[in-house]
C-alpha cells in the first residue's frame, strides 16, 4: 500500500471540499487525466493503480489527525472536522482502463466526495510509474539543502507545494524535512496536511481551479469570477484569502476583480504564464484602486527554481510582498523526469438528474486549456478573447 495517511493530501483539496459541501451539496461531477507528457506506462500498470485505489478504502483520519486539524485548520468548522472522521473513499468513483501503454482514468460522483482523489491519485501514479520503472532517486537531502539554503540565501519566502508530482512519498518527506532544518523563517509551510503535522510547520493552500471552473460552466463565463470570489467569502469569511486568477485568464480575471474582493483577499496566485508582466498587471490594479500593493501577497507558483525566484525577486524589488509555492522542483528533482500529468473538472451538474455541462479551463499560456475544444471556443467567444 503506497498511501498510508488520510491527509497524506494537500489543504486546498479539504478547503474546497468544505465550501462545495457548505454551497452545493447536490453537484456531481466528472474529473479526468490529462496525459500531457504522453508518457508510456508499462504493462499491467493499471491493474497495479486499481489495487491502490481499493486499498484507499480503508484509510480513516487519525485521533492525531483530528486534532492537528482542529488546532491548526482554524477555518475548518467542528461539523465538517467530524464529517472528516467518517470519510471513506470508495473505489468504485475511480474508472482506470489502460490500452497498450496509454493510461486512461475518470472519476466521477457527487461533487462533495469525489474531490478528494485528484492529489492522492497522481501522487500514487507518479510514485507507482517510478516503482514500476524501477527507478532510483538521487542525493534527495543533499539537493534539498542546496535550495533551501540558496532560497534563503535570497530572502525568499517559500512553501513546499510538490505533492502532486512527487517522486515518492519518502522523498517528499525527506525534502520537508530537510527545508525546514536548512531555511530559518523562510521555510513558511507545506501543502501537504500530514506532511504538516508531522513536521510541525503550517499547511497551506486555498483554493482551486475547478471552484472557479464549476460556477464558469454553472453561471457563465463572465460571472464565473465573481460568482466563485463571493461564494468562497461566503464560506470562509475572509480566511484563506489567497486567490487565483489564470482560470480564464488573469486579463479577464482583473476586469471582474471588484475593489470589495481586492480589499478582502490578501492577495493573488501567478500559477501560469509571464510572471513579470503578471507582477506588472497586479501591481498596476492595486494601485488604480488606491491599494497599497506592499499591503498585498503574490503567490508565484508555476515551474520555479532558485534561479527563477532570484530573477522574480529581483524584479518585485519590494514592490508586493512576494511568496514562492515550490512542486515538482522539490519532490521530484532526483534525476528522472517527472511525469507530465494533470486531473481536471471536466464536467458539471447542478443536480445529479440534470444533464452534463461542460467544464473548461483556459490558460495564460497558449495551448495548455482543458476541456471540451467547442466550449473552449465559447468561452474565449463569450469573453473576447483571440
Amino acid at each position: 500500500m503506497i498511501l498510508k495517511h488520510f491527509t497524506d493530501n494537500d489543504l486546498y483539496k479539504f478547503s474546497v471540499m468544505l465550501a462545495i459541501q457548505k454551497l452545493y451539496p447536490w453537484s456531481y461531477v466528472k474529473y479526468e487525466f490529462i496525459n500531457r507528457g504522453h508518457t508510456q506506462f508499462p504493462e499491467g500498470f493499471a491493474e497495479r493503480l486499481k489495487q491502490e485505489v481499493a486499498s484507499m478504502a480503508t484509510l480513516r483520519m487519525t485521533k492525531e489527525e483530528k486534532r492537528y486539524i482542529a488546532k491548526r485548520c482554524y477555518f475548518f468548522d467542528p461539523a465538517f472536522i467530524d464529517f472528516l472522521e467518517g470519510y471513506e473513499y470508495n473505489p468504485d468513483e475511480v474508472h482506470i482502463t489502460q490500452t497498450g501503454g496509454d493510461l486512461e482514468i475518470y472519476i466521477e460522483g457527487f461533487w462533495y466526495r469525489t474531490v478528494l482523489w485528484e492529489v492522492p491519485l497522481m501522487a500514487l501514479i507518479s510514485e507507482l510509474y517510478f516503482i514500476m520503472t524501477g527507478a532510483q532517486p538521487d542525493d534527495v537531502e543533499a539537493h534539498a539543502k542546496e535550495k533551501a539554503l540558496g532560497l534563503t540565501a535570497l530572502d525568499a519566502d517559500y512553501s513546499d507545494f510538490g505533492t502532486r508530482r512527487r517522486f515518492s512519498f519518502d522523498v517528499h518527506d525527506k525534502v520537508v524535512e530537510t527545508l525546514k532544518a536548512n531555511s530559518g523563517n523562510y521555510f513558511k509551510g507545506t501543502s501537504n496536511v500530514y506532511l504538516a503535522m508531522k513536521h510541525n510547520t503550517t499547511p497551506i493552500g486555498t483554493m482551486p481551479h475547478e471552484w472557479f471552473m464549476y460556477h464558469g460552466a454553472l453561471f457563465g463565463y463572465r460571472a464565473a469570477n465573481i460568482k466563485a470570489l463571493e461564494a468562497w467569502v461566503d464560506v470562509f469569511q475572509g480566511s484563506l484569502g489567497i486567490t487565483l486568477t489564470d482560470t480564464y485568464t488573469t486579463d479577464s480575471f482583473f476586469k471582474s476583480f471588484s475593489l470589495k474582493q481586492a480589499k478582502l483577499f490578501d492577495g493573488v496566485r501567478c500559477d501560469s504564464g509571464d510572471v513579470l508582466d503578471f507582477t506588472d498587471k497586479a501591481i498596476q490594479f492595486y494601485e488604480q484602486n488606491r491599494i497599497d500593493p506592499a499591503s498585498k501577497t503574490i503567490v508565484y507558483s508555476d515551474s520555479l527554481n532558485v534561479e527563477e525566484v532570484k530573477r522574480i525577486k529581483n524584479y518585485v524589488n519590494g514592490r508586493v510582498h512576494d511568496t514562492y509555492g515550490i512542486g515538482t522542483y522539490f519532490t521530484n528533482d532526483v534525476g528522472v523526469k517527472p511525469l507530465n500529468i494533470v486531473i481536471k473538472l471536466t464536467a458539471i451538474k447542478s443536480k445529479p438528474q440534470d444533464e452534463f455541462l461542460q467544464a473548461v479551463k483556459l490558460s495564460d499560456v497558449m495551448g495548455k486549456n482543458t476541456g471540451n475544444e467547442k466550449e473552449i471556443e465559447i468561452c474565449k467567444m463569450t469573453l473576447g478573447i483571440d
